[in-house]
């Protein structure tokens, strides 16, 4: 089975940052002890270099040796998109393991609230999805970017969506892929088109939460559908759940994806 832990604005300032709900989640990530961490953006809340610090502090803490973390708008405002660099090495970085590929992208702008990939972006995606990159056409593909690509309930009035976003569901679709993960609206949500999850992250650790929400993250657990379920089905068997900073988790989806058909139950989120 392959462990995936996502989490999402986390927004590491003296004014948001919840450092005591932080350190459960950090332990309660520990005990998961995930193949693979995802962070999609907004770690800090300005950009700025002692918030950064402070991130890559607390990230370092998560026991994991495979991590996929891509800026959010709060980090790139201030030009903190450089120090994230610095920091992070890449704005776009790529994971293989385990018949499982994580492409993540940056979908921030310098001082803009707003998403946007950019078709100058198109091509290398499709490049590291496709069967001729270092990655096996047989994995299973999660893309990672911070803004959501399909409007999320209890947000209110939408309008940071990306502005490119119908162009890159497309391409995504195309090129096959299975789950995204993103967060920027602090709400988790799960919505399926055609064959693909688009999974939104509430915030982790802030206290930017919306009514009705409070602090969790994802856990994605993938194994063979046949393991999962005493059977000889193909495929994989995903299952999602919402995990609060107590440790208690919600699943979420429970899905048999295969090339031939694909079985699956996405359900409620309260």
């Amino acid at each position: 089975m392959t462990r995936i832990v996502h989490l999402s604005d986390l927004h590491i300032s003296s004014a948001h940052f919840l450092s005591e709900v932080a350190e459960s989640v950090v332990q309660g990530v520990n005990e998961i002890s995930p193949d693979i961490l995802v962070i999609t953006g907004d770690l800090t809340q300005n950009g700025s270099f002692p918030e950064y610090m402070e991130a890559k502090e607390w990230i370092d803490r998560i026991d994991c040796r495979n991590k996929v973390v891509v800026p959010g708008n709060h980090d790139s405002r201030n030009v903190g998109y450089l120090l994230f660099e610095d920091i992070f090495r890449t704005r776009s970085p790529c994971c293989s393991l385990d018949g499982v590929t994580v492409v993540g992208v940056d979908s921030s702008q310098p001082d803009i609230d707003d998403g946007h990939i950019g078709r100058e972006m198109y091509g290398w995606i499709a490049k590291r999805f496709n069967s001729n990159s270092d990655f096996n056409s047989t994995d299973l593909r999660i893309f990672a970017l911070h803004h959501h690509l399909i409007p999320v309930p209890m947000t209110g009035r939408e309008e940071e969506i990306p502005v490119d976003s119908g162009d890159v569901l497309e391409l995504l679709d195309r090129c096959g892929v299975d789950i995204v993960l993103c967060g920027h609206r602090h709400v988790p949500w799960v919505w399926k088109l055609n064959d693909m999850f688009v999974v939104n992250a509430g915030t982790a650790c802030s206290n930017k939460i919306k009514a009705r929400t409070t602090q969790c993250y994802n856990l994605i657990e993938i194994e063979k559908a046949g393991d999962a379920r005493g059977t000889r089905d193909t495929g994989r068997c995903i299952r999602i759940y919402q995990v609060l900073p107590t440790g208690e988790q919600m699943l979420i989806v429970d899905s048999i994806m295969d090339k031939n058909r694909t079985g699956n139950e996405i359900r409620g989120i309260k």
